[in-house]
């Protein structure tokens, strides 16, 4: 489709020019060159701009483009291609091509070309990444190079071609026709003389400088010094603080309880208002407030709050992993991956394993593709789970085999279905466990259904309402069962967002910290408020909280927030915590990768 649009605009700068040389009695002289660079230039121009109107942004939920957005698209196009061809002739007129004085073989030529395109390359893809993800760290970039990436949502891929891929292209275009054409430009100053930019000798050097400056400015804007850190600095805190839950003597109730594990998307505290410990003037979520109150909420203050964001929890697959397994999701060291060999942490012991072995039933619910990150591996070594996803859905003819919006289908489908399933579960003759992750409040800017309200001028800030109170209505749902008096319910947020715009006029002072609530746990205590932990701290609470006890209140690398038991962040701070979390560890490497 982008393909198309370009030759369009090819074409129409053809016609443009075309009518303006006839007008001025010119003769029409340009190079196909000159046709491709400058239709594509306008092309990108024309959509940049659109998306810096809201009343033209498309919407993600919808693959319909609106009318007015299309009246906008031609309209800006019009007006980009009448001020555009004067320009270009008045340049044209102010120029003259000379011959090179100085010849460069084509190898030569080559090298500078690709030495140029891979800096600017470098400097544009990490610029647009901070931009748009806002701090993505290291682990997560590498993470998705050593998993599957199948089933991204749409807006995301639109946003990397739009973005990226386009600067990239046009530059190595431009690039391309300044190395290696055979003539060199020269401006007419004045009637009698001509002053030619001809290439010095020193052009190496200016390549070299750019090189460098690429380097560093992606070091520094991207943090690859901390993947330098991941691989050459080890340490061994892993080792010594790892608790192999089986080595604690884990012991169930009598009557196993149910558990439901509903992971929501990029939800946090920060969505509260200001009384409550959020950062809002208006509280986004006012359900989840009610909500929150009923239950057990483990906070960072004396206000609503959660745990700190730690290395390798920070997206929704490794929140996850942190969760269920007590570990962070570390750069993959010796050719180990995370999915693609078919193995995800084979070694690893996790709440599914533990569960499983116990005689629970599981099911994992989302709307994407459970592939995507590797979690279908992962669910599928670890617990066994029914995987419920949006291939599931089409195979039990839910939804069309065409139908794919957002991540795959959107969450009103995804909590009707888990109504159906939860109800399924509970027929059965053994306890279960129901994990679902919602993805509405996925960046960018959520994804917006015909009936979400538009009671706020942000897009996300609607999405994030209407989420609350979807979760709301289904946790309503889930109280009103017969199961419920038998079951435990966990609700936390996957990861501190990452939607970049929505969050830039946040005081950085302010921490943001992830949205958790426990529903109807058996047991209880008073050490909830100004309590410093970590996701990998939700493995031995949640073990608790459907009355699970196991010797010194410890698994994996978290600690049971029910007990007295002071957490590792509590104990060592949270700088050193993050700090050997993030180096090499030779026990992660060989006691997790290696499937024993």
């Amino acid at each position: 489709m982008q393909f198309i649009g370009i030759l369009c605009y090819i074409l129409l700068f053809y016609l443009f020019n075309l009518g303006y040389c006839r007008f001025k009695s010119k003769a029409l002289t340009l190079s196909p060159l000159t046709l491709f660079t400058s239709g594509l230039l306008i092309y990108m121009l024309t959509i940049t701009i659109m998306r810096c109107i809201p009343i033209f942004q498309m919407e993600k939920s919808t693959s319909l483009i609106p009318t007015h957005a299309i009246y906008g698209f031609i309209g800006i196009s019009s007006v980009l291609f009448f001020l555009w061809i004067p320009f270009y002739h008045v340049v044209q007129s102010k120029i003259t091509l000379v011959p090179k004085s100085i010849k460069h073989s084509l190898i030569s030529n080559s090298f500078k070309w690709i030495i140029c395109v891979f800096s600017l390359a470098l400097i544009i893809f990490s610029s647009w990444f901070r931009t748009f993800f806002g701090q993505l760290t290291p682990e997560q970039v590498l993470f998705n190079l050593q998993s599957p990436i199948v089933g991204t949502a749409e807006g995301m891929a639109m946003e990397i071609w739009y973005s990226p891929i386009f600067s990239i292209v046009t530059v190595a275009i431009v690039l391309a026709y300044i190395i290696f054409s055979k003539s060199t430009i020269a401006l007419n100053t004045s009637k009698k003389s001509l002053k030619s930019f001809r290439r010095k000798r020193w052009s190496y050097l200016l390549i070299t400088a750019l090189f460098c400056f690429s380097v560093f400015y992606t070091t520094l804007i991207l943090h690859l010094d901390q993947v330098a850190k991941a691989y050459y600095d080890s340490s061994d805190y892993i080792q010594q603080n790892y608790v192999d839950i089986r080595q604690t003597n884990p012991r169930f109730p009598e009557q196993k309880r149910n558990l439901i594990f509903i992971h929501l998307e990029s939800v946090e505290n920060s969505y509260f208002d200001k009384s409550l410990g959020g950062y809002m003037n208006d509280n986004l979520m006012p359900e989840l407030a009610e909500i929150t109150k009923e239950g057990i909420q483990f906070s960072h203050n004396e206000k609503m709050g959660g745990p700190h964001q730690t290395y390798g929890s920070g997206w929704s697959v490794a929140s996850m992993v942190n969760m269920t397994c007590g570990i962070p999701v570390k750069i993959a060291m010796d050719n180990n991956d995370y999915g693609l060999s078919g193995q995800f942490l084979p070694s690893v012991y996790n709440l599914g394993n533990l569960l499983h072995d116990n005689g629970y039933e599981q099911t994992i619910m989302f709307g994407s593709d459970a592939d995507f990150g590797g979690l279908s591996t992962f669910f599928t070594q670890h617990g066994n789970y029914n995987i419920f996803d949006h291939k599931h859905a089409k195979k039990l003819g839910l939804i069309p085999n065409d139908y794919a919006v957002w991540w795959g289908y959107e969450d009103d489908k995804l909590f009707e279905y888990a109504k159906t399933e939860l109800t399924r579960l509970a027929q059965g003759n053994k306890p279960f466990q129901f994990m679902m992750e919602t993805a509405d409040t996925h960046f960018p800017n959520g994804y917006m259904t015909p009936t979400t309200p538009k009671k706020y001028d942000s897009q996300y800030a609607n999405v994030i309402a209407h989420s609350s109170k979807q979760v709301s209505e289904f946790i309503r749902w889930i109280q009103k069962q017969p199961f419920y008096n038998n079951t435990t319910v966990v609700i936390t947020g996957d990861h501190l967002s990452m939607d970049a715009e929505f969050f830039k006029d946040f005081n950085p002072q302010y921490e943001r910290t992830i949205y958790n609530v426990i529903l109807n746990s058996p047991i209880t205590t008073e050490h909830t408020k100004n309590r410093h932990y970590s996701p990998v701290d939700f493995y031995p609470t949640i073990l608790a909280s459907i009355g699970v006890e196991f010797d010194g209140n410890r698994a994996g690398l978290g600690t049971n927030l029910f007990s007295n038991v002071p957490t590792l962040i509590e104990r060592d701070g949270l700088e050193k915590f993050n700090d050997e979390l993030s180096k090499n560890s030779t026990f992660y490497n060989k006691e997790f990768f290696i499937k024993k």
